[in-house]
C-alpha cells in the first residue's frame, strides 16, 4: 500500500508480529471497535434499537476504509477520528442503515474517549504478545544460568578484566532483570483502561441523554464499566483526560523492558567479538550477512536490542514531556505527541522481544574462550583477594602486596614468584599459595545469587503457568 508503515527504517521491529498489531490498521481498527461497542452498549441499555448496533458493526472494518485518504483528512481536525467518524457516516447511509445509526455512533463521547481507548486496545494485544516473548527469553536465560552454574570466567569493569565470576551468574543478572521488566509490564497490562468522559470529562452529554430516557435503569457508571467490558479494558471509575499517569506507567514499563534487554544485548555483542569468542549468535540461514564482506557473520539480533535500547528514551522522553505539560481539560499538542511515541515503544518492546527469545534459547558458549580470557589477566586478577590474605605475612602489608602486583604488571613477571619470594614456604605452603591463586576458589555468593534468581523464576514460571 503507497504510504503504509512497514519499519524499512525500524529493523527491531519490522518482519515481526508488532509490526501488524501496532500498525496505522490495527489503530483504526481500535477506534472503530471502540465506537461499535459503545453503540452495543447503548442498544442493550434500551438507547437505540439493536439494528443500530449492528448497522454500525457492519461498518466497522478497516478494510473498508481508505487509510491513505483518511490520513490525508487528519490534519482537518488534529485527530484521525474525526475524518473517520465522517466516513463511517457515509458508509451507514450507502448501507441503507437507519438514521438512529448516526445518532447512536458516537454519541455522548469526544475524540479522546475513542483516541485514547483504542490506544490502549492496540497496545493490550502487543503486550501480550512481548510478554509472551520475555518469559520465553527468561527461560531460555534460566537454562544457561543452571548449565553454567560453574563455569568460571573472567568479570569486566569499566571494560576491563576486573575478578573472577561465572557466566552462570552472568546469566542469571541478565534473567534477573527480564523478570523485573516482565513483572512490571505485566502489572501495566492489568491496567490498560478505558477513557470515557465526553467533551472536558464531565459526561454532561450523556448525563443529558440518559435524563430523557426515563425508562432505562442504566446509569453512565454502568454503561462505561459495561463498555469497558465489552472492550476488556479496566474500569478507572474517572476519565483521565489531563492525567497522563496511565500513559506513563505504560511507556515505562515497556522502556524498562527494552533497557533490560538492551543490556543482554550488549553483553552478547561484546563477548561475541572475535578476539574475544566467549559468545555467539546462533547461526540462521540469510541473518547475519556482509553485503560487502562474506566471511562476516554479523551478531544482527544483539545488534537490534541495541538499536532498541538507543530508540526508546527519546519516546520516553517526549511522553513524559507531554504527561508535565497537559493543560486545561485536554492537552494542545502533548496528547497528539503520545501517540507515535507510545505505539513506537511498543513496537520496540515487541522487536525487542522477539529477538531476545530467540538468542537467549539458542546463544553458543565457547569454553576455550572463556578458559582463555581468564588466562589473560594471570595471577593478577586475584590480586584483592591476595592483598587480604597475605598482608600480615609481608612487610610493609597490602601497599606491599599492590606494589607487587603492579611490577608483575610492569615488568612482565609472574606474581606468584614475586609473592614466592616475599612470604616464607612456612608461613604459605605452595599449596596453600595455589589455591589463593586459582579463581575458582574466589567466586563469592555467585552460586548463591545465581540460585536464588532461579529461585524466583520457577516462582514466577509457576504463576504464568497457573493462568493457562
Amino acid at each position: 500500500m503507497e504510504g503504509a508503515d512497514y519499519g524499512v527504517l525500524a529493523p527491531a521491529w519490522a518482519g515481526t508480529a508488532a509490526s501488524a498489531l501496532a500498525s496505522d490498521a490495527a489503530f483504526v481498527q481500535g477506534m472503530l471497535d471502540a465506537e461499535a461497542a459503545w453503540v452495543k452498549v447503548q442498544a442493550d441499555a434500551g438507547l437505540c434499537s439493536i439494528e443500530d448496533a449492528q448497522a454500525v458493526r457492519e461498518v466497522a472494518s478497516v478494510d473498508r476504509y481508505d487509510l491513505a485518504l483518511l490520513a490525508s483528512k487528519t490534519p482537518d481536525g488534529a485527530n484521525a477520528l474525526i475524518p473517520l467518524l465522517g466516513m463511517m457516516r457515509e458508509l451507514l447511509t450507502h448501507d441503507g442503515s437507519a438514521k438512529t445509526a448516526s445518532t447512536a455512533l458516537h454519541r455522548g463521547a469526544t475524540s479522546q474517549d475513542i483516541i485514547d481507548t483504542a490506544l490502549m486496545l492496540v497496545l493490550s494485544k502487543t503486550i501480550t504478545l512481548t510478554l509472551a516473548d520475555l518469559r520465553s527469553t527468561a527461560g531460555g536465560l534460566a537454562d544457561l544460568a543452571r548449565e553454567h552454574r560453574s563455569t568460571v570466567c573472567i568479570a569486566r569493569s569499566l571494560t576491563q578484566h576486573a575478578l573472577p565470576t561465572t557466566l552462570g551468574w552472568k546469566a542469571a543478572s541478565w534473567l534477573s532483570a527480564v523478570l523485573d521488566a516482565e513483572r512490571q509490564l505485566d502489572a501495566a497490562a492489568g491496567q490498560l483502561r478505558l477513557q470515557w468522559g465526553g467533551a472536558v470529562g464531565t459526561l454532561a452529554s450523556l448525563e443529558q441523554l440518559l435524563s430523557s430516557h426515563a425508562e432505562t435503569t442504566a446509569t453512565s457508571k454502568s454503561l462505561a464499566s459495561q463498555l469497558a467490558g465489552l472492550l476488556g479494558l479496566a474500569d478507572p471509575g474517572t476519565p483521565w483526560h489531563t492525567n497522563r499517569m496511565p500513559i506513563l506507567q505504560l511507556g515505562s514499563a515497556l522502556g524498562s523492558a527494552i533497557a533490560a534487554l538492551g543490556t543482554f544485548g550488549a553483553d552478547v555483542l561484546t563477548a561475541s567479538r572475535p578476539e574475544i569468542g566467549e559468545l555467539s549468535e546462533p547461526r540462521e540461514a540469510g541473518k547475519g550477512g556482509s553485503s560487502a564482506m562474506p566471511q562476516k557473520q554479523n551478531p544482527v539480533r544483539s545488534v537490534l536490542l541495541r538499536n532498541a535500547a538507543f530508540s526508546a528514551p527519546g519516546l520516553l522522553s517526549t511522553l513524559f514531556t507531554a504527561a508535565g505539560t497537559a493543560v486545561d481539560e485536554r492537552p494542545d499538542g502533548g496528547w497528539h505527541a503520545e501517540w507515535s511515541a507510545l505505539r513506537e515503544l511498543a513496537r520496540l518492546a515487541s522487536g525487542a522481544a522477539f529477538h531476545a527469545a530467540f538468542l537467549a534459547n539458542g546463544l553458543g558458549v565457547n569454553l576455550a574462550a572463556i578458559e582463555r580470557n581468564l588466562a589473560l589477566g594471570g595471577d593478577a586478577v586475584l590480586s584483592e583477594r591476595l592483598a587480604a590474605a597475605l598482608s600480615p605475612l609481608v612487610v610493609g602489608g597490602k601497599p606491599a602486596i599492590q606494589a607487587l602486583v603492579r611490577r608483575s604488571l610492569d615488568e612482565d613477571v609472574s606474581l606468584r614468584e614475586l609473592l614466592r619470594l616475599e612470604v616464607p614456604t612456612h608461613d604459605l605452603g605452595d599449596k596453600d599459595l595455589d589455591e589463593l591463586l586459582d579463581p575458582a576458589g574466589y567466586l563469592g555468593a555467585a552460586d548463591r545469587f545465581t540460585d536464588t534468581v532461579l529461585a524466583d523464576y520457577s516462582a514466577r514460571k509457576e504463576l504464568w503457568q497457573s493462568r493457562n
